[in-house]
């Protein structure tokens, strides 16, 4: 739930409690702007936490990036001893890593993106808590002018929200259909596990067997620079 639906929900709620308790509405205002001042607290602190989160991902994508230069050189070794065996070996480990370097450099994308997003949100409720408290009794007295429109609303929404629900549930039955539809077209086209394990095999014996001829021509591109 983000920022501004969870306050959203806070006012909400805060209305109907003064409507229905009778309380005072300058007490249930300061209530609003208390509540708004401790999201924003918790907001920062969950922002502090993800960016102590960002630096290790950083440290653990540097750290796989090293890995997989490591069995580059391992690989490249072992190749100028005619040691092919251990080559493969060397580049498999290297394949590994580098499908691990993918995966955590798309979990740091989406934590620069959480951190962006939490900024901006920090800004917004910062600057939604200044006009708040700049507007209290104003607000105060809009709270006491809307009392009689809200009783009026709340018997209308109770009506409109069956409605939608009513919708709701056609909807939900024309998806399951259409996904009922979608399962039976696939049956039968799945193919067998055994054949599928056999041509990743064969794809990644052919992706080694480049890497191993790249590297033997690296080699002697070195040996012939020597000579």
């Amino acid at each position: 739930m983000g920022i501004f639906s969870r306050m959203t929900d806070i006012i909400n709620s805060n209305l109907n409690a003064l409507l229905d308790q009778a309380e005072d509405p300058r007490k249930m205002i300061r209530l609003i702007i208390q509540e708004m001042e401790d999201t924003l607290v918790e907001v920062r602190s969950s922002s502090a936490r993800v960016l102590a989160d960002r630096k290790a991902v950083a440290r653990r994508l540097e750290q796989a990036k090293a890995e997989v230069e490591s069995w580059e050189q391992k690989a490249t070794l072992a190749i100028s001893k005619g040691r092919e065996d251990l080559a493969r070996a060397a580049l498999q480990e290297k394949h590994v890593l580098e499908d691990e370097v993918a995966l955590v450099a798309a979990e740091l994308a989406a934590t620069d993106e959480h951190i962006t997003q939490l900024s901006h949100e920090i800004g917004q409720l910062q600057q939604k808590l200044s006009d708040a408290r700049s507007r209290q009794q104003a607000m105060v007295m809009r709270t006491q002018t809307v009392e009689s429109r809200i009783k009026v609303k709340r018997q209308m929404q109770r009506e409109e929200l069956e409605t939608t629900f009513q919708r709701f549930e056609q909807f939900e039955r024309r998806m399951d259909n259409l996904e009922s539809q979608l399962g039976a077209m696939d049956m039968g086209r799945d193919v067998p596990p055994d054949l599928a394990a056999e041509i990743d095999a064969l794809q990644n014996d052919e992706r080694i067997s480049g890497e191993l001829d790249r590297l033997r021509q690296e080699l002697q591109r070195r040996q012939a620079s020597r000579d």
